[in-house]
């Protein structure tokens, strides 16, 4: 789900500690636990990493931002969602479709790719739009 061999996602959340897993493995030969948002967040590493050759140890304080950003979000609300990196030094998600206007340079990392592979791995069908509120009916 993550691209990333074992040996290296054991290097990124363990050794060099730059996404913690969210369950840290209990000795050696025993894994860590991930939840959706750590393999979301996983998966925005290794697209700095590759496709902007990014060194990502000079960046774990905005990896603890972006776990910070989506730590209230629900998976289906970010569908359609994008993550914005300002300087490097802190994010915000935001919705690509709207005027957005930054001061500054930003980088825009689209989440619905990476949703999609999470979707798949994870056996979700299709995005599942939030349920509505409804009242509750008097059943005395």
């Amino acid at each position: 789900l993550v691209d990333l061999s074992a040996d290296q996602l054991r290097e990124w959340t363990n050794r060099r500690a730059l996404i913690p897993a969210d369950v840290k493995p209990k000795g050696r030969g025993s894994p860590g636990r991930y939840s959706w948002r750590t393999v979301l967040l996983l998966r925005i590493a290794v697209v700095l990493k590759v496709d902007f050759q990014m060194e990502l140890q000079a960046h774990r304080d905005l990896f603890a931002a972006i776990r910070e950003n989506l730590a209230d979000l629900s998976f289906p609300a970010l569908w359609g969602m994008a993550l914005a990196l300002h300087g490097m030094r802190r994010c915000e998600v935001i919705d690509p479709r709207a005027p957005v206007f930054f001061d500054g340079d930003v980088l825009v990392i689209h989440l619905d790719p990476h949703l999609e592979v999470l979707s798949v791995g994870f056996g979700i069908s299709a995005p599942m739009p939030q349920l509505p509120l409804f009242p509750a009916l008097d059943v005395s």
